[in-house]
């Protein structure tokens, strides 16, 4: 049994089951300052529910970014805790694939979105086949012009964004943007991306590894502006 955990938006999701099979228990916990305190017990309800316990647990997966700076800390800190303590194999995989995988047909490409602010929009696009998934447009923060200047003709496009940005899209799509909650990434789709050719990947040296949060946090930008330099060590950006 796996524990498979989303908190790159304000909805956190949290699934048990195996990887490449249809997830045992899900449960989701709405609201950004919920996360820190709610993983926790929410996986301990789960194992509960399923008559199981932390040490039937055999692996740990997350969605590794971009996304919400605090709701990508507070997962990654529980996930490394338990994958370090219990000697767990972590694995983990963009946010955005999986969105991109609760919507995917066989051979689509699938342009995913989030919304991060000022006008710009966190994006990448994945064709899911039969034997892998090819990512075709790699994660990043990007404009909406930049982005639909790109050489990609998407089958379907799926997020969030503000209202200006998701009529630009559909426009340029010629079908409306997949929203909420089919928009939302779920952490039995993660599940189903271990172990899958071009889906998550494993995590070896999990002490140094951090989550991909698209742009440094708003505190970070703020701290920067007001002292007109870097902050020393950060742990957002990009990369």
């Amino acid at each position: 049994m796996w524990v498979a955990l989303d908190t790159a938006t304000d909805r956190a999701s949290v699934s048990l089951g195996t990887p490449g099979t249809v997830a045992l228990l899900e449960e989701n916990i709405q609201g950004a300052r919920r996360h820190a305190a709610a993983l926790l017990p929410s996986i301990e309800a789960l194992l509960g529910r399923a008559g199981a316990t932390l040490d039937d647990v055999r692996g740990v997966a997350l969605s590794d970014g971009p996304g919400s700076f605090t709701g990508l800390r507070v997962g990654a800190a529980l996930v490394k805790a338990l994958a370090r303590a219990r000697r767990l194999p972590f694995w983990t995989a963009p946010s955005l694939m999986v969105r991109a995988a609760g919507v995917a047909e066989p051979n689509q490409l699938v342009v995913a979105i989030g919304n991060a602010l000022r006008g710009e929009v966190y994006s990448a696009g994945y064709r899911f086949t039969p034997t892998e998934i090819v990512t075709e447009l790699i994660p990043s923060v990007r404009r909406p012009g930049e982005l639909m200047g790109s050489a990609i003709a998407p089958d379907r496009v799926v997020g969030e964004a503000a209202p200006a940005v998701l009529e630009q899209l559909a426009d340029w799509a010629g079908m409306p943007v997949i929203g909420p909650p089919d928009s939302l990434p779920r952490a039995s789709h993660l599940l189903n991306l271990v172990g899958r050719l071009g889906g998550a990947h494993e995590v070896v040296a999990v002490g140094e590894w951090e989550p991909v949060y698209g742009r440094p946090a708003e505190a970070q930008v703020r701290w920067e502006k007001a002292h007109g330099r870097p902050l020393p060590d950060p742990v957002g950006g990009s990369r």
